[in-house]
């Protein structure tokens, strides 16, 4: 046996070994809450520096080297933290004195975190780690001894609750998602969005649209949707007619939604669940409404610049038919009602997941049609695909832990909030646009998870100040650090459509801005509309809904020029009116807004008729 596969039999066993040990303690109650997140971390660490070595792929010797000793340390600190677990529970925090193998281990904790994080996710968030750390070294009276006591030994810091989510919620969902994976759900989700949607104008783009929110359901990042999604509905759509640019921002836009599409979202609605002490359940009752709202003008986009350019759909003969899709594969959506179902009974979001994980692989036995291919071999993989899938978040929460801790012992987030309020001079307006910015800015350097993690700390407060609901700021924040994907210049979901599509990298994100525009609105209306996130009565609920659907349908057909034909610039200004008066709440905006859209598809029904 060579080295190489030595190693890579190691990190397979290693993660199998994570993903069972993380299912065990999702069935029975945890351990304390630093033994359990210590042994996360260290599961997370070892498997980084196995799967992403040292010196590239071909791991020189030097390298193999590095690692062996990465490893060692990472069992060291860990196992110091497990082997005097007594005497850190039983010490005064901030008042007994470190010993020096505990700032040894301290030290080495971080720099362990920061090599890891930079190995999976680059330089970013380290750097911004590294940064707060200097802050608090330099720029503050806190002692040394005690910024390694908050790091290390408490759970306040990269032990703390952001890296408590990823070992209870994130890694189970994630496990979830790689066995519906190996069950071919991938391929229900795809039939289902094209029995549906494949016939209409521009139907490869709507297919797109569908499968890409559905197959959010089991992922959390917005490049694996596209990688997915991608090879077969950007193909469809160029050979449909789409342009290129605009073929690759549809699956870019639609991928990103994944992220904050209930029933399961990306992995920082688990972190707003424990930042907000309320359950997954109720963060998916908030998110509903402005993911529908954001498909549907998802939806209107495609619909629209199809109906602009002469597109047509697949024919119907080239199409699988619903009912066919649905006898064949469709009990594979039944996981998924599982955890749905699970969740609305109010057990515990983590043991609906693992209900439906346990559930996926019988339930594809069930039937011929989806049987082929399951094995035993597909439960190792699966188990080994969750782990390995799981690390992003991990590194990103532990180092993320090392700001939120830097942020609770120097107080830098009060002052940052003063900061911000004095920025907008008391105007909420302001005070979001610059939320909004700091958003796209830091999701382009990191992941969803902690760009908002680091937004909570520092930004969130101040909007919250400013009379801004909780959940509407969280969710603020949260939109906009996913958003930031299609964002130029760093667009992430972007990059990997336009390689797809062979397609201009900065069309493809200029295009996916404006296919997405209503992503950008959807996050001021609910801040000045909470019943938007269904807080309120049910028929202040309706109203807001409704109104700001049609408000997005009317932006998507004034940024496109078509609504029942191609419009004059006066019409398209209009409409543009027309769907900011319905976006905005109350009663008197809402009804200008539809008589002035009444107005405008009045006159094109007329002038159609004239032309027969």
């Amino acid at each position: 046996m060579t080295l190489s596969t030595a190693l890579r039999w190691a990190a397979g066993g290693i993660a199998i070994a994570m993903s069972l040990y993380h299912m065990w303690y999702t069935a029975s109650p945890p351990p304390e809450a630093l033994i359990f997140r210590s042994s996360h971390l260290l599961f997370a660490l070892v498997l980084v520096f196995l799967l992403m070595p040292a010196g590239g792929e071909k791991r020189p010797a030097w390298g193999l080297v590095a690692d062996v000793v990465l490893i060692v340390a990472s069992v060291a600190v860990v196992g110091h933290i497990l082997w005097t677990y007594d005497a850190i529970v039983n010490r005064i925090i901030y008042i007994d004195e470190l010993t020096a193998t505990d700032k040894v281990m301290a030290v080495l904790t971080v720099l362990l975190v920061l090599e890891a994080t930079r190995r999976v996710i680059g330089w970013a968030l380290p750097i911004t780690a590294l940064l707060f750390l200097a802050y608090a070294i330099g720029f503050t009276n806190i002692k040394f001894p005690v910024l390694l006591e908050q790091m290390y030994l408490s759970t306040d810091g990269i032990f703390g609750s952001t890296l408590g989510v990823s070992a209870s919620y994130v890694i189970v969902f994630v496990l979830f998602g790689a066995f519906m994976e190996k069950s071919g759900t991938g391929r229900l989700f795809m039939d289902f969005a094209l029995s549906l949607t494949g016939h209409t104008a521009g139907g490869p783009g709507k297919v797109s649209i569908v499968s890409s929110s559905l197959f959010g359901t089991i992922s959390g990042s917005a490049v694996a949707n596209v990688m997915v999604d991608g090879p077969i509905t950007i193909p469809l759509m160029k050979k449909t007619g789409f342009r290129p640019p605009f073929a690759a921002a549809v699956e870019a836009s639609a991928s990103t939604g994944g992220q904050i599409m209930p029933p399961i979202m990306g992995a920082a609605a688990f972190v707003m669940a424990e930042y907000l002490a309320v359950s997954y359940f109720q963060v998916t009752v908030w998110a509903w409404i402005p993911a529908l709202l954001f498909y549907v003008a998802l939806f209107f986009a495609v619909h629209f610049e199809s109906k602009r350019v002469g597109l047509v759909g697949v024919p119907r003969s080239e199409l699988p038919r619903f009912w066919s899709v649905m006898r064949e594969r469709g009990h594979l959506f039944i996981p998924i009602f599982i955890v749905l179902g699970g969740m609305a009974m109010s057990y515990s979001a983590p043991l609906c997941a693992l209900v439906g994980t346990i559930a996926t692989l019988p339930v594809a036995l069930m039937r011929k049609s989806t049987r082929e291919g399951i094995s035993w071999r597909s439960v190792v993989e699966a188990l080994q695909g969750g782990a390995r899938d799981g690390l992003a978040v991990a590194m990103a929460c532990a180092c993320a832990g090392i700001v939120i801790g830097v942020i609770s012992l120097t107080g830098i987030g009060i002052t940052f909030t003063q900061v911000v309020i004095a920025l907008a001079q008391n105007s909420l307006v302001l005070a979001l646009v610059l939320t909004a910015m700091a958003g796209i800015v830091l999701g382009m350097g990191m992941p969803t998870t902690p760009a908002y993690i680091v937004m909570v700390a520092l930004l969130v407060p101040a909007l919250v100040k400013l009379g801004v609901v909780l959940p509407a700021a969280h969710m603020f924040a949260l939109y906009f650090a996913v958003l930031s994907a299609i964002t130029p210049p760093v667009a992430l979901a972007v990059f990997a459509a336009a390689a797809l599509a062979k397609a201009n990298m900065w069309r493809a994100g200029f295009e996916a801005m404006r296919v997405a525009a209503a992503g950008f609105i959807v996050p001021f209306m609910f801040v000045f509309e909470p019943a938007l996130l269904a807080i309120g009565e049910w028929d202040a609920i309706a109203l807001a809904t409704l109104s700001a659907t049609v408000g997005v349908m009317a932006l998507a057909a004034a940024l496109y020029g078509y609504l029942l034909a191609p419009l004059a610039m006066w019409q398209r200004v209009a409409l543009g009116v027309s769907a900011i008066l319905l976006i905005k709440p109350g009663l008197v905006t809402d009804a200008l807004g539809l008589g002035i859209l009444a107005v405008i598809a009045g006159l094109q029904w007329m002038a159609t008729r004239r032309r027969g």
